[in-house]
């Protein structure tokens, strides 16, 4: 979508670093297309919140957990396992 000039701001919901890898190609996307795109990534904040920041190379947004945990997407997109011959599992 970066390099189909679809966004100008990506926020991530995740805590995941290995995002910040993303965060790079994005960035990098931007400068050879001459255009500014916003990276942040948004993390649930709560007193009892042990992780106190999202992703690294990222702007940082705090989120109240409630608000956190109903952005999130609970689908799994991992390939599903295929059957073997004969059609039964």
């Amino acid at each position: 979508m970066a390099h189909r000039q679809e966004f100008d701001v990506a926020l991530i919901f995740s805590q995941d670093q290995d995002l910040s890898e993303v965060a790079e190609e994005i960035r990098a996307i931007a400068r050879e297309q001459n255009r500014w795109i916003k990276v942040a990534s948004a993390f649930p904040f709560s007193p009892t919140t042990r992780n106190r920041g999202g992703i690294e190379k990222t702007d940082w947004i705090k989120v109240g957990r409630v608000t956190y945990d109903a952005c999130l997407d609970r689908r799994d997109y991992r390939p599903k396992p295929t059957t073997g011959s004969g059609g039964s599992p």
